[in-house]
């Protein structure tokens, strides 16, 4: 974990409720896809999280949600203001264990630790598959970012107004034997049930620190009481239990 000053580049709306924010600083604590970082806002007590979209050298790309008053605060600032930021925080995707034909699948605010994993298995030769789920096409964001890194992308969404109608498990064809994905519970949960093979799940939850002291965000698995901003967000899928 390292803490750092960042300068906004660049902060655009990607949806009615969703923006991208790029950012340079020190990146250096990030090292696997899958991980967040935790933002100060000034006025608030607690940091917001924030998942690692992509990273290029000192650039960073956040993608978020506007759904409270530190979001909204994010999403007014401009080119040039700063942001004193928490990197490095979780513990990210493993890529060593996904085989040669790897599934990601994200819900939402979910996708967007998908985008720099699907790049650095890219990297190592993987063919990797995408889908992607919406409530509707008006809240589709990224499909043209995907397809552009040359890969398979399914949209779905749940009023059938773009791609498949459905959720995403409506869109499981086969051909892969291995999951990665992130997104509401319920969505994880469906996929769990329904992918038949290993697979690594990135957990949404609240946080207070962000980085294990607090233990506000702890959780059973079969291995014992995890916190997910430490020991996860990425949990594997034989270690899920799923609360009742």
């Amino acid at each position: 974990m390292k803490q750092g000053i960042f300068t906004i580049t660049g902060n655009t709306p990607l949806t009615k409720t969703v923006c991208k924010m790029t950012l340079e600083g020190d990146t250096s604590a990030i090292t696997a896809a899958g991980q967040f970082v935790n933002i100060k806002i000034d006025g608030l007590y607690l940091r917001r999280p924030i998942s690692v979209c992509d990273l290029n050298g000192s650039t960073l790309t956040l993608v978020y949600k506007v759904v409270g008053k530190g979001t909204e605060t994010m999403s007014r600032m401009k080119a040039g203001d700063t942001l004193d930021i928490l990197t490095g925080l979780g513990n990210g995707y493993d890529l060593s264990v996904c085989g040669e034909a790897p599934l990601l699948v994200g819900g939402g605010v979910g996708v967007p630790p998908l985008y720099l994993l699907a790049k650095r298995l890219i990297a190592k030769g993987k063919e990797v598959k995408v889908i992607l789920g919406f409530n509707s096409a008006e809240e589709v964001f990224f499909e043209d970012e995907f397809k552009a890194l040359g890969v398979d992308v399914t949209v779905t969404t749940v009023d059938g107004s773009r791609g498949v109608k459905g959720f995403v498990t409506d869109a499981f064809k086969g051909g892969f034997g291995y999951v990665y994905t992130c997104g509401p519970e319920a969505m994880l949960k469906a996929v769990y049930d329904k992918c038949g093979c290993g697979g690594q799940f990135s957990f949404e939850e609240r946080m207070g620190c962000g980085f294990g002291a607090c233990m506000g965000c702890s959780c059973r698995t079969l291995y014992g009481n995890k916190r997910i901003c430490k020991d996860g967000p990425v949990l594997v899928k034989e270690e899920i239990i799923w609360q009742k």
